[in-house]
């Protein structure tokens, strides 16, 4: 139970066994393979949801919506990048806010992707059977959680907070350049240094970064 849902993906690149299942289904370089992925991630999450598995199905969802929200960040800025590292803001400033622009090469592609994965997560998140599971699931969290089934910030490590946002950025820029999958494993590798730049980064973006995505 100590699963989190919510309504952004949090916790898409941390959670097993469910990650390591649908992460390799999870493509959107070009809109063909975003309509390959978004179909096996809607089978995926029908099989959860008829199986009565909410948490499988929301991580289904999850990585659905990042479909959509990863193709937007493409569409909308070259190279992805929606924030400039230090290097390019200048000063050692990090977190300096890039403009947009829509006529970069790839940004038309990137916004066929993103209303493909669009319209299966909001084919697959409206599914009645899915709200159910969802109600039922948060009764028996709440329920567990007045048991003392929780302690106190185990949920937020568990979810790996949000710097999985830069980890899944470049997920699938490297599915396509070194020729295969990319895991939080391997941005954990990189230098300690490298890391701290991140996050200081990300800490500068606002909570609500993940509901923004929808409309960047």
């Amino acid at each position: 139970m100590r699963y989190v849902s919510g309504r952004g993906e949090l916790g898409v690149l941390s959670f097993e066994p469910y990650k390591s299942h649908l992460l390799p289904l999870w493509r959107f370089k070009t809109p063909d393979l975003a309509r390959e992925s978004a179909a096996q991630l809607e089978r995926e999450f029908a099989r959860f949801v008829d199986e009565g598995d909410f948490v499988g199905a929301d991580m289904a969802r999850k990585f659905l919506q990042m479909g959509m929200t990863r193709s937007l960040r493409y569409a909308n800025r070259a190279g992805g990048r929606k924030y400039a590292a230090a290097s390019a803001a200048g000063g050692g400033q990090a977190g300096t806010l890039l403009p947009k622009s829509d006529d970069h090469p790839g940004a038309a592609a990137k916004r066929e992707s993103a209303a493909v994965f669009r319209e299966v997560w909001e084919r697959c998140k409206e599914r009645e059977e899915y709200k159910r599971l969802r109600r039922e699931w948060e009764v028996e969290k709440k329920d567990w959680e007045k048991s003392g089934g929780a302690k106190k910030g185990e949920e937020q490590e568990q979810e790996g907070g949000k710097q999985e946002d830069e980890e899944v950025e470049e997920l699938e820029d490297v599915k396509a350049t070194r020729g295969k999958k990319r895991t939080d494993t391997d941005v954990q590798e990189k230098a300690p240094d490298a890391r701290a730049k991140r996050r200081r980064r990300v800490k500068q973006e606002s909570s609500d970064e993940y509901e923004d995505d929808t409309s960047e």
